[in-house]
């Protein structure tokens, strides 16, 4: 029988005999077989002589035989793989790295690792991904991961390091020709091509229990080939990128340790005596490496090196921001040098958007916010900030699409600002500044019953509704306010003055934010820098209700009034000069200067009166309100419900030229002080639909500032009427919402709760 009888010689006689009685070219052969026609000429000339099961398995579905010469083609296939013994030690190349003995805490981590090499099976070899930002310690993790599991992977163990972060990075032929060495194919028998050898690494994994720590891969193209398809073998892979693309892995993002752990990793490099002499100086030095476990390290040895030095000397050394990167350095570890690999690796559009992110304020960050830092368009802010988190050098939100620092990374990019052409950088700043600000006051108007939204930058984009407008200024809060003080620095005043008026009516809807003051500091000292007399005089009332309303600093709400008092005197501004009085009356009451209050509040009232215009009606309703609070806080309930009744009146009278909104509001308003003077006289039954009437217009209008007292006085007035249960469910949620807004009543909401129910108060007859 000839050499090419399919039914016995070498594997190479075989497929020529077979492909030859098929009528197929080595082409055709390869197109039908998936396989490439290197691969097909390289098996029928001898150069592969032992393909794996799943290479001959689509050979002989390419070629139909008959089933005695699909088995001989099997045997022959079978009969020139390697045979290797295995190797009872790594080459030095391929060896584990060693273990660290301080290695402290990813307890949790090292379970769920052990877990999935616990529950893994022959048919899907293990591959685990350990991912997160540099200096987290992934390598460290991975070893730890290894070197534990040991034991369950007596074929050996394999290490690899592929030098991600290099301008080259390792090659997967190279890398596969190296662990199938190790594996113990002779130099001869190692294919060519990277298709083979990832072939046949795969085939001599199959029946081997081996642990494969492949340290630092660059991408999914150079890691793919390196995974078996097949057998017991676990993989684990160390990135610095987040490898979104690597299909069917077990997926493990290191987070930043806690600070307890961090404190306990000091104590096992420098010794936990030490660390116990001086713990709020190891707490601090905690806090300031960001927990990052790198720089914990760092500042352990720099320690340890130097058995004397005090805790606390390098705590301080540390708190210098400027500094911070320079004294995280112990011998060739630097905590800068470990970013500065991932950042060289960036093209040069995503370093810019990393360095200018810096520019941003607050914690995070939008990709849009981005863009106008980096003057690059949306998409390209988008792309770059997906990559820059992929690449562990941003922090995505996990809910919204926001961005934010790890502190020391912050302090990197923020050094890798000198790059820039300062007057570019200047310019994008400005411009930047200038969007943030026109965007938040036109997104404001959504909240001005009496204007409609305008001036925004980019129409497209801009919120819709009061909804959409109201959640990007909460989110963007820290962007405008910082935009509000670069515009007045850079003396683009009138834009800070319409923006600031943009925000009158939306500030009440959340006056517990303290920044309010700062807006209207901005927004006077514009009006001052524009010579605009009456504009300073409507700000400065502005500022001296956020003094009494937003930060409770009733000494300046009551010095601003009285300069907002005296410049509406000297333009003639009744208006002004009204909201001056009422505004200095409020400051007055909290300083406990009643009787002052009522007569500032009695004369404010009487510059309303005395003007024709819609203003001053809505300021003289608002005015008769707060003169009755004040009185009934003065324990005169009965003088308050006149003062309210008068108000009610008013409303009931309707204002020519104000909206329907704008009148309801008040008359909300005017119903909550009249349950409030009814629930002072013992008038529980009469109070009550007042009150609720009240709370449903606040809470339509998202206005929690007014809502949340009114919820505590209708909480108040069911205990008062017996009605414990409901009364109970609605304290607890009027304290979580005035909690919320450090409002002052909060206290008077716990002491409800805490306090047994009340007696059932008879009704007192009107």
């Amino acid at each position: 029988m000839s050499t090419d009888d399919p039914a016995r010689g070498d594997f190479a006689a075989l497929l020529r005999t077979l492909r030859g009685r098929a009528g197929l070219s080595q082409e055709e052969l390869a197109h039908r077989s998936g396989l490439s026609v290197r691969a097909v000429a390289d098996m029928e000339r001898g150069r592969t002589r032992g393909p794996q099961r799943r290479t001959v398995a689509a050979l002989v579905a390419a070629l139909a035989p008959a089933e005695a010469e699909a088995g001989a083609l099997e045997r022959a296939a079978a009969s020139g793989r390697p045979r290797p013994k295995p190797v009872p030690a790594a080459p030095a190349g391929l060896r584990l790295p060693r273990d660290m003995r301080d290695f402290t805490a990813r307890e949790a981590d090292l379970e769920r690792l052990r877990a999935v090499a616990e529950e893994a099976g022959a048919a899907h070899p293990p591959v685990v991904l350990v991912t997160g930002q540099p200096g987290l310690g992934k390598t460290a993790f991975a070893v730890r991961a290894a070197h534990s599991l040991a034991g369950r992977y007596p074929d050996g163990q394999l290490a690899v390091d592929l030098h991600g972060t290099r301008a080259e990075p390792a090659d997967p032929r190279e890398v596969l020709g190296a662990l199938l060495r190790a594996c113990g194919v002779a130099d001869a028998a190692v294919p060519q091509d990277l298709e083979s050898r990832s072939g046949l690494f795969t085939a001599l994994l199959e029946d081997r229990r081996m642990l494969l720590l492949l340290d630092n891969a660059a991408d999914e193209a150079q890691v793919r080939p390196l995974l078996p398809a097949a057998g017991p073998t676990l993989t684990l892979v160390t990135s610095r990128n987040a490898l979104a693309g690597l299909e069917g892995v077990h997926r493990l993002a290191l987070g930043v340790l806690r600070r307890e752990e961090s404190v306990a990793l000091m104590a096992r490099v420098v010794g936990p005596d030490r660390v116990a002499a001086e713990a709020q100086a190891a707490r601090d030095l905690a806090d300031l490496c960001g927990q990052l476990p790198l720089a914990v390290r760092i500042a352990a040895q720099r320690l340890a090196a130097r058995p004397q030095e005090r805790l606390a000397k390098l705590a301080a050394q540390l708190s210098d921001e400027g500094r911070r990167l320079d004294a995280l350095q112990a011998g060739d570890l630097q905590v800068r040098a470990a970013f500065a690999l991932s950042y060289r690796q960036l093209d040069p559009v995503a370093r810019r958007v990393l360095r200018r992110s810096t520019l941003a304020a607050g914690s995070d960050f939008s990709p849009r916010t981005a863009a106008l830092l980096a003057g690059t368009t949306p998409r390209q802010a988008e792309h770059c900030v997906r990559e820059l988190a992929d690449r562990g050098l941003l922090q995505p939100d996990p809910v919204a699409d926001r961005y934010r620092f790890h502190d020391l990374l912050r302090l990197f990019a923020a050094e890798q600002l000198s790059e820039d052409d300062p007057a570019e950088q200047a310019r994008a700043r400005e411009a930047a500044a200038r969007w943030v600000l026109a965007r938040a006051g036109a997104a404001a108007l959504h909240f001005d019953p009496e204007r409609s939204p305008a001036g925004d930058p980019e129409p497209d984009t801009a919120p819709r509704g009061a909804e959409e407008a109201r959640a990007w200024l909460e989110a963007e809060r820290a962007q405008w306010l910082d935009a509000l003080h670069q515009a007045l620095a850079d003396g683009h005043h009138r834009e800070v003055l319409d923006a600031a008026e943009a925000m009158h009516w939306f500030s009440d809807r959340v006056q517990h934010w303290e920044e309010w003051a700062e807006v209207f500091r901005c927004s006077v000292a514009a009006a001052r820098a524009l010579g605009s007399r009456r504009d300073e005089a409507v700000h400065l009332n502005y500022l001296a209700w956020s003094y009494n309303l937003c930060v409770h600093d009733s000494a300046a709400g009551l010095a601003t009034a009285r300069e907002a008092l005296t410049v509406a005197r000297e333009v003639g501004d009744l208006l002004q000069a009204g909201w001056a009085y009422g505004y200095g009356a409020g400051a007055l009451h909290h300083l406990g200067r009643a009787e002052e209050a009522v007569q500032w509040l009695e004369k404010s009232a009487a510059c309303h009166r005395e003007n024709a215009t819609p203003q001053a009606r809505l300021a003289e309703l608002a005015t008769l309100n707060a003169l009755g609070a004040h009185l009934r806080s003065m324990g005169r309930a009965e003088e308050a419900l006149a003062v309210h009744r008068r108000s009610e009146e008013l409303c009931e009278a309707g204002i020519p030229g104000r909206s329907a909104e704008v009148l309801s509001m008040f008359r909300a308003s005017t119903r909550h002080h009249l349950g409030q003077d009814l629930g002072e006289l013992g008038r529980w039954a009469e109070a009550e639909p007042l009150l609720r009437h009240a709370l449903a217009v606040f809470e339509e209008a998202g206005m929690a500032a007014w809502s949340e007292p009114a919820r505590l006085d209708l909480a108040i007035t069911l205990r008062r009427l017996g009605r414990e249960e409901e009364a109970r469910t609605m304290l607890e949620t009027a304290r979580r919402g005035l909690v919320e807004q450090s409002h002052p009543r909060r206290a008077e909401a716990d002491e409800e709760l805490a306090g047994p129910a009340a007696p059932v108060t008879p009704a007192v007859p009107s």
